[in-house]
């Protein structure tokens, strides 16, 4: 749970670039889809909380907090979650790996693109259900298909049904799954990221512009219940038992 980028592809996107990554971006689908997805989550699972009421998120891994937005303060307490040195973080981790935070305080949790990073996911779950009040919510996104990409760790992948098992065994009752971006594509964007670094960095934006275009063509070729069992990355909405 950082906000350092040891290893990062050029031009990077995902702290500032994540609500509207530009055209040549060589992430700009990945983006645009994990953001429908975070989206996804609010409408469906934030929203209807907020209609008895405002509600408390902690944003866990917060890094720059890059969804805050989709969050209207008039509804949503956006805390932020991360390692002490991070200044947009309002609560902090300890050297404990504990939240500096009581039991049952937080309505939702939102963790994105964190667990791969984490050296004990089933700890930083664990904590993630301490903090949440009774039949609170997680909303949590990570990896199934990517490139080595530590920050400055990079420990895990998992495929649907083990992603799905870590959270259940861990204090949560699954209530829905869902998946972006299929084989197909991701097997673009995979050769993509692989091949930018033969070629010189001026066709980059070119080359990526071509590729994003192509990686959102094939992508529609694969069934939203397909991309729920195998795609690049899964939301998995948990509540608290």
């Amino acid at each position: 749970m950082t906000t350092i980028r040891a290893e990062a592809m050029p031009d990077d996107p995902s702290e500032h670039y994540r609500i509207k990554p530009p055209l040549t971006n060589p992430r700009r689908y990945y983006l645009m889809k994990l953001r429908e997805l975070v989206q996804y989550a609010k409408i469906t699972f934030v929203d209807p909380l907020t209609q008895t009421g405002r509600i408390s998120l902690a944003d866990y891994g917060c890094g720059t907090k890059p969804y805050v937005s989709l969050f209207p303060t008039e509804q949503v307490q956006y805390i932020g979650i991360d390692l002490a040195w991070n200044p947009h973080a309002d609560v902090y981790i300890g050297s404990d790996s504990r939240i500096d935070m009581a039991d049952n305080q937080v309505d939702v949790v939102l963790s994105t693109q964190v667990l791969e990073h984490v050296e004990d996911p089933e700890g930083y779950l664990q904590e993630a259900c301490r903090i949440l009040k009774p039949g609170g919510l997680l909303l949590l996104t990570t990896h199934g298909y990517w490139m080595y990409h530590p920050d400055p760790t990079d420990y895990w992948r998992w495929t649907s049904a083990g992603l799905q098992k870590i959270v259940a065994r861990n204090g949560f009752e699954i209530v829905s799954f869902r998946g972006i971006i299929g084989r197909s594509a991701m097997g673009l964007q995979l050769f993509q990221d692989g091949f930018l670094f033969k070629i010189p960095r001026w066709l980059w934006p070119p080359f990526a512009l071509v590729m994003q275009a192509a990686i959102s063509l094939f992508d529609r070729t694969t069934s939203q219940a397909t991309k729920d069992k195998d795609a690049c990355t899964y939301l998995v909405v948990g509540r608290k038992l």
